[in-house]
């Protein structure tokens, strides 16, 4: 399944663009959506862990990319999603976790980081050491960049060789979106200028050869870049291929190329489209993908709550809200505004932060406590057109309350797959 992203620049070069989704997410839900659309449609299924999320140290997940490698496989298994449709990538690879350390320090532990990474199986490597550290200017210039991503190419290579497995592919690039969306109302983003991005293209190349890697330069099969989308938490800014030309046509003069596109998270059927199709090939989405999972759970909480005297009055939403208050660590600076503002955001947030609190025990207890309420239900059909619109074929049968989470949240997947395809 390398071949589905080997063969983008080619594609796109014949005039048959075609696009493949990045599936940011460890939620087990999202994943299981993912492995069941690509073993049902035959789609290649790129699933992507940040260096935050998923690293040698655990990440705030809890996993290593060891860890995280077997969830996935575990979850393709129960999912009948040969092994061989699946292709593991890691994101923003650089020394970002570590960034309050010296450079020596955190650039030893990214190398120690994407070592692992390969090690598990991942072959798919966004490299980003563009962050300065202790003591360094927030930001790094293009040069002193692509020599810190040089030495993590390096540091993957020699882990690739020892493990045996094929050698990675990279990407390169680093104009991307606040992780998770920006903080604030936004109404444009400028997408990266096409000097710039072909700035980072030539300095890349000649420092990955002055430092010994022709080889690994030759797999580097993308750059990500600012193609002008965004989402804050109230709103989205959507493509606009019309400012984006401009940069699109770098991609004429790099036929070995494709861009990367972050935060593509709501863009919807038509402008996912048109990245696609002006080279914007690799398609990042993730909070959008747990935004529609919370909004299927919250929906048949409130289908409980309607049908049933005794599950109480949207528990899940209330667990849900006691959580956020007494852990407030993962929400309270990205979200303004007075506390009924704050509250809203909480809950239904297009940066979906939300999404940091479902694995805690109190949120896990709330789900399975709904999950037991509706399973083997017969959900009436008025109830399914009032909570959730779309639903209607899971009405008058005994319901299978996961089998609405991981239709939600395929539908989502369903608009990338098909803009990818265009």
């Amino acid at each position: 399944m390398r071949a589905a992203l080997e063969d983008l620049a080619r594609l796109r070069i014949e005039g048959r663009p075609r696009g493949i989704p990045s599936v940011c997410s460890a939620h087990p839900i999202v994943l299981r959506a993912a492995l069941r659309h690509g073993r049902e449609t035959g789609a290649t299924v790129l699933i992507e862990a940040t260096c935050n999320q998923v690293n040698h140290r655990r990440g705030y997940t809890g996993m290593s990319p060891a860890d995280f490698a077997a969830l996935v496989g575990g979850l393709a298994r129960a999912e009948e999603c040969p092994e061989d449709r699946i292709i593991l990538g890691g994101d923003h690879l650089g020394p970002n976790p570590w960034r309050d350390l010296p450079a020596e320090a955190a650039m030893g532990e990214a190398e120690r980081m994407v070592a692992a990474y390969v090690a598990a199986g991942f072959r798919k490597l966004h490299l980003d050491a563009s962050m300065g550290c202790a003591g360094e200017p927030a930001a790094l210039d293009d040069a002193a960049t692509a020599r810190r991503a040089a030495r993590l190419a390096a540091a993957a290579e020699t882990a690739a060789r020892a493990a045996g497995g094929p050698p990675p592919l990279y990407i390169i690039g680093t104009e991307v979106p606040p992780p998770g969306g920006a903080d604030h109302a936004l109404d444009a983003i400028t997408p990266t200028a096409p000097e710039a991005a072909r700035r980072t293209i030539a300095v890349h190349r000649d420092i990955f050869a002055e430092a010994g890697l022709a080889e690994a330069l030759g797999r580097v099969l993308g750059l990500v870049v600012q193609p002008g989308v965004e989402f804050g938490n109230r709103n989205v800014i959507a493509y606009r291929r019309d400012r984006a030309q401009g940069l699109a046509a770098v991609l004429a003069e790099e036929p070995r190329l494709v861009f990367e596109a972050h935060s593509t998270d709501y863009q919807g059927a038509a402008p996912l489209s048109e990245l696609v199709g002006d080279g914007f090939a690799i398609l990042k989405v993730g909070p959008e993908l747990t935004f529609v999972l919370r909004e299927a759970l919250y929906a048949l909480d409130l289908i409980a709550s309607d049908l049933l005297p005794d599950y109480g009055d949207r528990p899940l939403l209330r667990a849900m809200e006691a959580l956020m208050l007494d852990r407030p660590g993962d929400w309270r600076r990205h979200y303004d505004g007075d506390e009924a503002g704050r509250r809203l955001l909480r809950h239904y947030s297009l940066s979906d932060r939300i999404r940091y609190y479902w694995p805690a025990p109190e949120a896990r207890a709330a789900v399975d406590r709904l999950v037991a309420a509706l399973a083997g239900r017969r959900i009436p059909l008025p109830l399914l057109w009032q909570h959730l619109p779309g639903a209607a074929h899971f009405a008058d049968r005994p319901l299978e309350p996961e089998e609405v989470l991981i239709w939600r949240v395929r539908r989502s997947l369903a608009t990338y797959h098909d803009a990818c395809r265009s």
